[in-house]
């Protein structure tokens, strides 16, 4: 987790009449003013560009909560707003505004202007413009050669041919693709893009194409493509949803980088078009709920939209989970290894040759495969394995000795199948290695260059049979990937990710910006590959339901979702895989949905005792039947000390809804800290939903992420005019800063800075002589900021005047 500046204003008064008259800070309510959040250099003119959140709700906020609010209305707040801030920092300019789904506006100014704005009314928080990267790892470029449409593996695997069988192909549903840009023109997904093709945010366009190589602000990109391609190509390759309609929104540019301030305009964006799924690969290293690209999914979430996001890549510790994947409402999903077969091969020829390089390259099915072993082959060279040169040799149950080139591999094994062959050997035609093809029309082994240039030496010789032995040397499961981000989120405590998906080695669309030969392909790794097949794991789903609501969308997919185990056969956390790996097919079969997917009941102190916490879930019987359920709760850990109480078992009418209250009591001094994961169980027959749930004793991160703040404070002005200040600290600070501000709020001097202040009571002699002999008469405020582990708080100690 990356540290990040968290800063609160509480207002305790203080009027005292002359420096030398000394007086107490009053110890009433704390007045919350705006929070800063983001590190700054407070002494730089450096300009810095950050986004101000207001306290005026935005449209969808307003919508949603019961209040009453016009674009006319909101509009003029923020300009008067705005108006006050190029009073605050003359300097600054503004970059965005926004409406919609965000309340606020993207400012431009100088970092040590950051803090004259604590003052205006009508901020309620400033947040860092933080640089987006599109992330992903070891990209691959197939090319032509290598490429076979079966590699794009991942969408069968979670289910998508059999709901494309049930007539589910997400047609008639809306993916907008938050990302690099989309390349429309690409055979794959040229039929997804109508007129509208989206926007671009880096360019202020309506052009959201991928940055080409000969941009000269940066790289070129294809990141978005491939996104694009897992969700809805339908051409060499598909999609998980193949008939679903894409939109393109740019906001990461040149290089993949882009900001905060063009992530809420493609988010916003995105609704306003009418966008019924988003995805968002994309991801900052913040554990914060409440950060903005997190809040704008939560109301896009609220006003109706599938909101997707990539849970981050900085696994596999805990408290990894970074913004927008923190959000409270949008689906985050880790990624995941597709299962694999390992088969130890050896082959000889009739010489008496091994081959050690040996090693399966592809094949229509184990079974073929295997069938190799059953006897001894005649094998045949055909140079480059054209179609051509296999009309002028007899293959017909013999194995095709092959040499890479010039053709790509499924073209020459299924050059070889068609001629009647039975296998096939590709040689290297350079040193090192050959790549993994799957979906070949005939077994194919492959072997180095060296051991090719010894098989043709044997057929030479004479001697032209090969023998196979070939042993299925087991199954490696499905596997959570290292890189993928753990949770859970900070201050909710909320289980992240959501689900998991694949998104290891995913074969998808890249852009080749070349009209001649437009059809590219990569390889990718990330949870920026895991999400889209999530998004259009949404959209099969919402062409089937198209009145579901985004709680019964994410419902569906957790609540089916296959728990995942390691390689020793342990089931993962569940702040590690969510609840599983998703399954299409179960989420569009079931018929029975848990709202919400998943649980958290907080947190719970040892110095209360026995405390109890409430939660209550919503079971949807979509069946024509009724149904009985039993229901049973478990907590893998501490159960002795953690007791659940609710209905044993429950009666839904069909098509209706029931409502189920649930009570959990922890005696958190016989827990140790950390958390307690646990497991919600409802069973109707051989129907069985399993939904995660998770409490916390204590913070079990409370040294790493407590952020300093003041138990209490104050101060004594002495007639010498030193500030006896008193602070009760919650932790050790790295630094306590105290400054002259005026009652506006605007920062006038800072008189010192102390460091490694420890936690308790801190008693200090600040001078403030030689700042306040130079201050006309009036009231001023007395503020400290203290700051620890990249955190930090500010405080107005209280007022004073000076006669």
């Amino acid at each position: 987790m990356s540290k990040y500046l968290i800063l609160f204003l509480v207002a305790m008064l203080l009027f005292v009449t002359g420096f030398s008259t000394a007086g107490q800070a009053s110890q009433g309510s704390p007045e919350r003013l705006p929070t800063i959040k983001g590190d700054y250099d407070y002494s730089s003119s450096e300009p810095v560009t950050v986004i101000v959140e207001l306290n005026e709700p935005s449209i969808i906020e307003a919508k949603h909560t019961g209040k009453v609010q016009s674009k006319n209305n909101l509009n003029k707040v923020r300009e008067n707003v705005i108006e006050s801030v190029k009073k605050a920092a003359p300097t600054s300019s503004i970059n965005n505004e926004y409406g919609y789904v965000f309340s606020g506006f993207a400012v431009e100014l100088p970092q040590n202007e950051i803090r004259n704005l604590v003052g205006i009314s009508g901020i309620n928080a400033i947040y860092p413009n933080i640089t987006y990267q599109a992330s992903e790892f070891d990209p691959t470029i197939i090319t032509a050669e290598e490429f076979s449409p079966a590699m794009m593996d991942s969408a069968p695997f979670i289910g998508s041919e059999e709901a494309w069988d049930l007539g589910f192909t997400g047609e008639g549903v809306t993916v907008a693709v938050i990302d690099t840009g989309v390349d429309y023109t690409h055979p794959d997904l040229a039929h997804a893009f109508g007129d509208y093709k989206g926007w671009d945010f880096v360019d202020n366009d309506n052009d959201p194409q991928e940055t080409p190589a000969d941009d000269p602000r940066g790289d070129s990109t294809n990141h978005g493509t491939h996104v694009a391609g897992t969700i809805a190509a339908n051409g060499e390759i598909k999609g998980v949803a193949p008939d679903a309609t894409l939109l393109g929104y740019r906001v990461l540019g040149p290089g993949g980088s882009g900001t905060t301030a063009n992530v809420l305009a493609g988010i916003e964006q995105a609704v306003l078009d009418g966008a019924d799924v988003m995805n968002l690969s994309l991801g900052a290293n913040v554990n914060d709920p409440d950060y903005a690209t997190s809040l704008a999914l939560d109301w896009a979430m609220a006003e109706g939209v599938v909101a997707v996001t990539s849970n981050g890549n900085s696994g596999p510790n805990p408290w990894t989970v970074g913004s927008p994947g923190t959000s409270r409402e949008a689906i985050s999903v880790g990624a995941t290894q597709l299962p694999y077969n390992v088969f130890d091969v050896e082959i000889s020829t009739d010489g008496e040759v091994d081959y050690p390089s040996a090693e399966v390259m592809g094949h229509p099915s184990e079974e073929a495969l295997l069938g190799l072993n059953d006897g001894e082959y005649e094998f045949v060279h055909v140079g480059l394995g054209s179609s051509e040169e296999f009309d002028e040799v007899d293959v017909e149950g013999k194995i095709a000795l092959i040499e890479r080139g010039e053709f790509a591999f499924v073209e020459k094994a299924t050059n070889a199948a068609n001629a009647g062959a039975v296998g096939a050997i590709i040689y290297n035609n350079v040193a090192g290695e050959q790549p993994s093809v799957p979906g070949m029309a005939v077994p194919t082994i492959k072997i180095s260059q060296q051991d090719g240039e010894a098989m043709l030496t044997e057929l030479e010789a004479g001697n032209n049979t090969v023998s196979f032995d070939i042993e299925d040397a087991g199954l490696v499961g499905e596997t959570v990937a290292d890189f993928s981000s753990r949770g859970p989120v900070l201050d909710t405590w909320m289980i992240k990710p959501d689900v998991s998906a694949p998104g290891v080695n995913i074969t998808s669309t890249v852009p080749t910006h070349n009209p001649e030969a437009p059809h590219g392909y990569a390889a990718m790794q990330g949870t920026s590959m895991s999400a889209p097949h999530v998004a259009g794991a949404a959209a099969l789903l919402l062409e089937k339901y198209p009145d579901w609501s985004v709680d019964n969308v994410k419902s569906a997919l957790m609540n089916t979702a296959e728990s995942i185990t390691d390689p020793n056969g342990d089931v993962y956390p569940f702040n590690t895989q969510g609840a599983g790996s998703i399954r299409v097919l179960d989420a569009l079969t079931t018929e029975t949905l848990v709202v919400p997917g998943s649980y958290s009941f907080g947190t719970f102190e040892k110095e209360n005792g026995r405390q109890v916490e409430r939660q209550h879930f919503e079971i949807q019987n979509l069946s024509s039947e009724r149904k009985r359920y039993s229901i049973d709760v478990e907590f893998f850990d501490g159960s002795e000390h953690i007791r659940v109480n609710t209905s044993n078992n429950l009666n839904v009418q069909p098509g209706k809804t029931q409502k189920v209250n649930m009570n959990v009591q922890v005696n958190a001094s016989g827990l140790e800290w950390g958390f307690y994961e646990g497991l919600i169980t409802l069973t109707h027959g051989d129907e069985v939903i399993e939904v995660p749930t998770i409490l916390f004793v204590g913070d079990p991160n409370e040294d790493e992420f407590l952020i300093p703040h003041l138990e209490a404070g104050g101060f004594q002005l002495t007639e010498d005019g030193v500030f006896n200040v008193t602070l009760l600290l919650n932790k050790d600070i790295d630094y306590a800063e105290f400054m002259i501000y005026t009652p506006g709020l605007a920062p006038i001097d800072i008189l010192d800075i102390y460091s490694n202040l420890p936690e308790g009571e801190v008693n200090l002699q600040v001078d403030g002589k030689w700042l306040l002999d130079q201050l006309p008469a009036g009231e001023y405020a007395l503020v400290t900021w203290i700051g620890a582990q990249g955190s930090e708080e500010g405080y107005i100690l209280g007022y004073f005047t000076l006669d």
